[in-house]
């Protein structure tokens, strides 16, 4: 059994590694100052008495770290014990440089070390004029798992977008669409944030104080929560250009008003897709939770009816379009609904974890009751509802 003394070079190495070298942390707040050199790892030398119960392995250590090849990094002190006097014995490892440190790791450290800096260089040429230590430094340092990821090509490509990207340049375009040379949009949109964050630094911190990259290019921001729109009769669809199922962001919607006097929003794709004929009616379908776009002026006007699964999840997403659209109606989200098919409930794994804001009384008691083992289960999706059944109640709405 080894002894709780005399740590071995192998092991020594192994620690500095483990806590310095792949801890990214604590390599990054090396790099960046925050964590000052020297790193010092005491070696454990025995007193005396230790030394010599086991002779061996005293005399192990002292060779070891005497046939160590980096003599510069062991400090070694003078030592008289009772019994073995004038002893000189490794006291503890200083590594006193990330030159030193990658030394210490091998070749490939040695190697990585090389590629920070190949990658690095172009970069920090761009900061090169501001005040001394160059304030692009601390950015690479932070994202040093990504400058350590991008290729030569890449970086250089960066240095060379930094000084191209000025405020406003973007009114009127998409971020992929800037008008930029030797970039491709890709890059820009895959590199966003450490694009940001070098200009934030280039610019004295007016990227962030105007809100972000997109908003100090004045880009229009990215379309995003795509929102199915199925007219669900000839003169809807006509309104639509002849167009029987079309996509559009959901902040589209907020500002585009839908040419239909009903308008039913189904929380699902499926469900939405197998909806009969119904006049001047538009569904807009498959948004799930989201339900931003029922903040648009031009719906408080329509008859808006709302379906989704008789989940709590399903009654909390209810809740949110009830809080923009006071008016609406909930559609087969009710007790009668669950009751009628309840030998087809599924699970609903992960319940939400409180009571929504918005629900009727009936639909607070549905909801307690989901979570309370009412029920076979506590899921009914909408899809497990009978075909007749959903044709009736949405016409009962549709002329209500």
């Amino acid at each position: 059994m080894t002894p709780g003394w005399g740590m071995l070079p192998d092991h020594a190495v192994q620690l500095i590694k483990k806590r310095e070298w792949d801890h990214w942390a604590h390599l990054k707040a090396r790099l960046s100052g925050e964590k000052k050199f020297p790193i010092r790892l005491g070696l454990k030398p025995p007193d005396g008495k230790k030394a010599v119960a086991d002779m061996a392995h005293y005399l192990a250590f002292v060779n070891a770290w005497k046939a160590f090849p980096f003599q510069e990094m062991v400090q070694w002190e003078p030592r008289n014990f009772q019994t073995l006097p004038g002893q000189t014995i490794p006291a503890a490892l200083v590594i006193s440089s990330i030159q030193d440190l990658a030394e210490l790791m091998g070749k490939k450290g040695e190697a990585r070390v090389g590629l920070w800096e190949n990658n690095m260089r172009p970069i920090l040429e761009v900061g090169s004029a501001l005040s001394p230590p160059n304030p692009l430094y601390p950015v690479l340092v932070r994202r040093l798992d990504l400058i350590e990821k991008l290729s030569c090509a890449d970086t250089r490509m960066l240095a060379d977008l930094l000084p191209q990207l000025t405020p406003g340049m973007g009114k009127g375009f998409y971020l992929r669409a800037l008008p930029v040379t030797g970039v491709d949009t890709k890059f820009i949109e895959t590199h966003k944030l450490i694009i940001e964050e070098l200009l934030d630094v280039l610019h004295g911190g007016a990227v962030t104080a105007t809100g972000g990259l997109l908003p100090w290019l004045d880009c229009m921001p990215r379309p995003a929560g795509w929102l199915m729109i199925r007219p669900l009769d000839k003169s809807t669809r006509n309104a639509l250009g002849g167009l029987s199922i079309l996509k559009l962001p959901y902040m589209t919607l907020l500002t585009y008003e839908l040419p239909a006097e009903h308008i039913l929003v189904v929380e699902n794709i499926e469900p939405g897709l197998a909806l009969r004929p119904m006049e001047d009616t538009i569904a807009v379908i498959g948004g799930g939770k989201n339900v931003a776009w029922m903040d648009a002026v031009w719906l408080k006007e329509k008859h808006v009816g709302y379906w989704g699964d008789i989940d709590t999840w399903g009654l909390c997403f209810l809740s949110d379009a009830r809080s923009k659209v006071k008016h609406l109606s909930a559609l087969m989200m009710d007790k009668e609904t669950l009751l009628a098919h309840e030998s087809r409930m599924s699970l609903e794994r992960q319940p939400a974890p409180s009571l929504p804001q918005y629900l009727t009384e009936d639909e607070i008691a549905l909801f307690q009751d989901l979570n309370s083992g009412t029920f076979q289960s506590n899921r009914l999706e909408q899809e497990r509802i009978c075909a007749d059944y959903i044709r009736s109640a949405l016409t009962r709405w549709h002329i209500s």
